[in-house]
């Protein structure tokens, strides 16, 4: 008998730009060989506001594709640029549930997979996953990644409730909820005491050796004599949760106490959805001189770029201390130095400090960057900048992560549940 999982996850190939991509891509490619067939349910491409072909390749021949009627709000269903706020909750994509829904249930009927599992950051991929479980009885993995709420996140209060009431569903009625970071796994242990602490579980993200080999053999232009040191940040950067604003205030500092020349420096911000709201951060500054504002490349070129750099940049605000990047785990495959500009004590610190990286400043402190930075790439110049312990390397790789993930499914696909959830209305 083939063991199958209806995977759910609106980032898949071809959605162009997100490294979000990764978790669901690379764990069907590696489910087959531990013994589980993906059969995966995803959003029409029409969804995308970006496509790229380049990861197409990428979906392995044994998996089940189905891309569900889906459409996003601000772009299909607005009138003059405005729509009803109500046909965005959970998000843009909601009208994904309507076309999800049904065509899950097609594939069950088809396909009878065994477990149900469901993926972050698109809310309504985990509507979908309750809807089916709920209809099928079927066990369901909610794969938070993240939290999904907090104290004043999201900013919206009705969206911070309807996301709120998800997350009560997602514990109530999944077998197992995973995080990508041991400190979600304790914030949910935490706010649902009621509920045995091992049905909150770990399966972080990674890196991919394969993509890594393709990117080794991209050719990259031999840098020159005097050419400036090049510090990348590669992926999204969201202003409420990444912003560079002191980075910028910091290298002006640096500018005007003669201590950093334009041709000293490049910081190349790659692919950072937020261009407009950056320009003007950097004009505003004066830092352009600095500061490049890269645009999207395919996945292995930008992986080559982390290869080649003299530095890969991490910024995560406090508002984020239980998230880690998922680009934390290509840096450090990538054996290149890294400047993480975060609070100290989060778990993105943590895990760098446990690969041997200790090249930390908070990101909300100006004078910290700014010394940081000059003794970062003050290392770097001679050859004593940290990275990566092979030890690290080697225990963060996607294939070790799908294989955490096979054995979940193993256990849940037999036991049906991790733990009984008990009723919170039996305990008030």
């Amino acid at each position: 008998m083939v063991n199958r999982v209806l995977m759910i996850a609106f980032h898949f190939p071809p959605l162009h730009g997100s490294s979000g991509i990764q978790r669901t891509l690379k764990f069907s490619q590696y489910l087959p060989a531990l013994g589980w067939q993906p059969l995966v349910l995803t959003a029409h491409p029409r969804a995308y506001e970006r496509q790229g072909t380049d990861q197409l390749k990428d979906i392995p021949p044994e998996a089940v594709v189905q891309r569900a009627f889906a459409l996003d709000t601000s772009r299909h269903l607005a009138v003059g640029g405005r729509y009803v706020r109500a046909m965005a909750l959970p998000d843009r994509w909601v009208s994904w549930v309507l076309g999800g829904v049904p065509a899950g249930l097609r594939m069950i009927r088809k396909h009878r997979p065994q477990v149900i599992w469901s993926t972050y950051p698109i809310a309504s991929a985990h509507l979908i996953g309750l809807a089916l479980a709920r209809l099928t009885r079927l066990p369901w993995i909610a794969d938070m990644r993240d939290p999904m709420t907090d104290v004043d996140y999201p900013t919206n209060p009705l969206t911070r409730r309807i996301y709120r009431w998800i997350e009560d569903q997602a514990v109530r009625h999944s077998c197992a909820v995973v995080c990508t970071t041991a400190g979600a796994v304790r914030n949910y242990q935490q706010r649902y005491p009621q509920v045995p602490p091992e049905r909150f579980l770990l399966v972080e993200n990674g890196y991919d050796e394969e993509n890594f080999a393709g990117a080794s053999a991209v050719t990259q232009p031999a840098p020159a004599p005097d050419a400036p040191f090049v510090l990348v940040h590669s992926g999204i950067i969201y202003p409420s949760e990444r912003d560079p604003v002191e980075l910028f205030a910091a290298l002006a500092d640096l500018q005007a106490a003669g201590q950093l020349v334009p041709g000293q420096l490049r910081v190349v911000l790659r692919a950072t959805a937020h261009d407009e709201y950056l320009a003007g951060l950097i004009a505003r500054h004066g830092v352009g001189a600095f500061v490049t504002l890269a645009p999207h490349i395919p996945y292995r070129d930008a992986l080559a770029e982390m290869l080649t750099a003299d530095g890969l940049l991490v910024l995560q605000a406090a508002n984020c201390n239980h998230q880690i990047p998922a680009k934390v785990y290509e840096y450090m495959r990538a054996r290149r130095p890294v400047l993480a500009l975060t609070d100290p004590v989060g778990d993105t610190a943590g895990a760098l400090l446990q690969a041997g990286i200790d090249t930390i400043a908070p990101l909300d402190n100006r004078q910290r960057i700014a010394q940081a930075l000059l003794r970062f790439m003050a290392q770097v110049r001679a050859g004593t900048a940290p990275v990566a312990t092979p030890a690290a390397v080697a225990g963060a790789s996607r294939r070790a992560r799908a294989a955490q993930l096979a054995r979940l499914l193993d256990h849940v696909g037999v036991q049906r549940t991790l733990a009984p959830v008990p009723n919170q209305a039996e305990e008030t």
